[in-house]
């Protein structure tokens, strides 16, 4: 059972930091670099990559980060293991918070976008752009808050775990 407890905490681990540093780079680099192209180019780029993300292994890393960090905070849950369950549960909230923003927000903001059609067939692109650029961008900034630290709460229960 150790191993498992402890294989279940680090794949939520790894995860978890594999969907922070996705958040984290759109926040740090793809949408800062997208912010200073035309609104056509803003458009199709944004449309391309939003499509290309809802794939089989991105969406593998996203599940797999709820599902085993829950599992290592049910499997932390004896009371000789109570160290890391703080940890634990306070990623899990915090993921929870990042799915919960992706779902609510982002991901309808990225469909309406895909449903704009064809950037070369689009009458206002500036228009199409102001309805998904900055509220997208605050709710990824949010979201790479909660998901690095989700991350981080990870990297706390690794370390509660070895001290234990």
């Amino acid at each position: 059972m150790g191993a498992f407890r402890l294989l279940s905490l680090l794949v939520a681990t790894g995860s978890t930091g594999l969907v922070a540093g996705i958040v984290l780079a759109y926040a740090n680099s793809v949408m800062p670099g997208l912010a200073k192209a035309d609104d056509r180019t803003f458009v199709d780029a944004s449309q391309r990559l939003n499509t290309a993300i809802h794939n089989p292994l991105f969406m593998a890393v996203s599940n797999a980060a709820l599902l085993f960090t829950a599992l290592s905070a049910g499997l932390h849950l004896p009371a000789d293991h109570r160290d890391v369950l703080p940890w634990t549960v306070a990623a899990l909230v915090l993921y929870a918070v990042t799915l919960a923003v992706t779902l609510a927000v982002n991901v309808p903001l990225n469909n309406a976008l895909i449903a704009a059609g064809d950037p070369d067939a689009i009458p206002d692109l500036r228009a199409v752009r102001e309805r998904f650029e900055a509220r997208w961008n605050r709710m990824n900034a949010l979201r790479t808050v909660t998901a690095v630290a989700a991350f981080c709460c990870l990297l706390g229960a690794l370390t509660a775990r070895a001290s234990s």
